[in-house]
Order: structure tokens, then sequence, then C-alpha cells
């Protein structure tokens, strides 16, 4: 093992600071879940309650308003949010034009290096009531305009569309990393038997990736309760917070504005458990399906 370590010194080295960084952030902070089963005390020891903390968290009616609003919102990013990187990855490596493909490349992975409060910026602009293109658009089709960000039938396919545009292209190449990986003889053999580019889609491409989809949607699956705090946070008003009101932003306003720790940790670990089970059922769910899991 020390061979090992001395031969590939280099490799550790670059991995040092992210293991560092998850050492941290992740695993240390692990000890201080249990100030979920405490009542926490400015001054030392916190006392013990045991499961308190859950049963005033599960009987609060704020709680299953917000625990509602993030299943909502992260089951419609599982649906509407997740297959469109597949999709693209499939239309880019249709484009045989070398140069045209690098342009659209460059095009839509920009976003994803535009932090969500720049974003949250276009598209107040976009969708603003008075002066934003949509509605301009809208009110020459004849149409009256629409408060997007503060109604709450539209914020949430706000949240949606904003991801895939700051997301699709990004995530697309891990898909486009699977397709090249796929062995060229296959489409040559699927031409000799006659298969047009659709048929070579189908029956060559999209099964040469299923791993990949199998593997990235159980790791989304274990974000499934999480619905992205940035995201929320910078899209968030006082008219819409009731609908897209999440865990994430719960646990930071009980935990930092009303000093609710203890609450605040028995949300976060409950979000944790949950999306631990997740990943586990679908882990099981997609080895049964496809064959295919993370382990």
């Amino acid at each position: 093992m020390l061979l090992g370590v001395r031969q590939w010194w280099p490799y550790y080295a670059m991995m040092a600071p992210g293991l560092l960084f998850f050492f941290i952030w992740h695993y240390v902070p692990i000890w201080e879940a249990k100030m979920a089963f405490e009542n926490v005390r400015i001054i030392p020891p916190n006392i013990w309650v045991g499961l308190k903390n859950f049963q005033v968290l599960f009987s609060s009616p704020i709680f299953h308003q917000v625990l509602l609003n993030t299943l909502i919102i992260s089951g419609m990013k599982i649906l509407f949010v997740f297959p469109i990187p597949i999709m693209v990855s499939l239309l880019l490596n249709e484009v045989r034009n070398g140069k045209l493909r690098g342009v659209i490349q460059s095009a839509i992975y920009l976003p994803h290096f535009l932090s969500w409060v720049v974003i949250a910026g276009v598209f107040i602009a976009l969708l603003s009531p008075t002066d934003g293109a949509v509605n301009e658009i809208g009110q020459a089709m004849g149409f009256q305009p629409v408060s997007y960000m503060t109604n709450t039938g539209t914020i949430r396919w706000v949240l949606v569309i904003s991801e895939i545009w700051r997301s699709a292209g990004w995530d697309s190449l891990l898909y486009l990393a699977a397709i090249f990986a796929i062995d060229p003889q296959l489409y040559e053999a699927a031409e000799m038997d006659g298969a047009n580019r659709w048929q070579k889609i189908w029956h060559v491409t999209i099964p040469g990736i299923v791993p990949t989809i199998a593997t990235l949607f159980i790791l989304n699956m274990g974000l499934f309760l999480s619905a992205d705090l940035n995201q929320i946070v910078n899209m968030q008003n006082d008219v819409n917070a009731s609908t897209i009101d999440i865990i994430d932003t719960y646990v930071y306003r009980m935990g930092l504005s009303t000093g609710e720790y203890a609450l605040a940790t028995a949300a976060g670990l409950f979000k944790a458990v949950i999306g631990m089970i997740l990943v586990i059922t679908s882990h099981l769910v997609s080895k049964r399906l496809t064959g295919k899991g993370v382990w």
C-alpha cells in the first residue's frame, strides 16, 4: 500500500483539497447531528430530550407545507429537468459539423458558470410585468401581462425553466462522454443491418448510456429533498414564499434567524435520512430493472 502511495502521490496530492473539503464540511458536522436529540443551551452541557424535537417538527403545520413544497418542486425537476441533458447530448452527438457543435456547446455551457444571483436578476428582468421581454411579446400577441415571479401558479415553473437553462448544457457533458465511449463497431453493424439514424440512436446510443443514466438518476434521488437552496433564496420574495419555501430554507431560517438550532438540525437530519433511503431504494430498483446501479 505504501509503495502505491509513493508511486501515485501526485494524484493523491490533487485529490487532497477535495477530500479535505468533504471531511471538514460533510464528515465533521456529523458529530453535531446529535443536537437533533438535545435541548441546545448557550452554556453547555446540552440536555438530552430524545425524539422531542422530531415530534415538534412533525406536528408543525409550517413544516408540513415546507415538506409538500419540497416534494412538488423536486418532483417537477426530476420529471422535467433530468431528461433534458440526455436529449441535449443525443442531439449534439448528431451534429456532424465540428465548428457548429463547438459554438452550440459553448453557448449552452455558459449559464453553468453564472451564479444564481445573476440568473435570478436575468429572469426577474425578462419576466417583469411592466417591461419584461416575455410579457411584451405576450401583449403583442393579445395576452394580459402576468407577474410570473409573484404568481404562485407560475413561480415553480420559473424554477424549473431556470434550472434547465443553467444546468442542461453542462450536465450533458457526462452523457456525451458516455456516448463517445460506445464502440463505433456497434454503429457500423447497425448500418450494415440497414438502421437509419433514429434506429441507431434508439438501439445503440441509448442502451449504451443506460448505466450513466441509472447512476446519475440514483445520485439525483439522494438530493431529492434539497431542491437547490441557492436558487430558492434568490427567487423567493414575500408573495411567493409560501409556495417555494423548502426544507433547506426552513433549516436556514430556523437555524440562523430564530436560533432554533435543535429544530433545524432535526429537519436537516430528517432530510439526510430520507435521501439515504431514496438512494438505496432507487439503486435496488435500478439493479432489478436495468442490471445497473451505483454499486
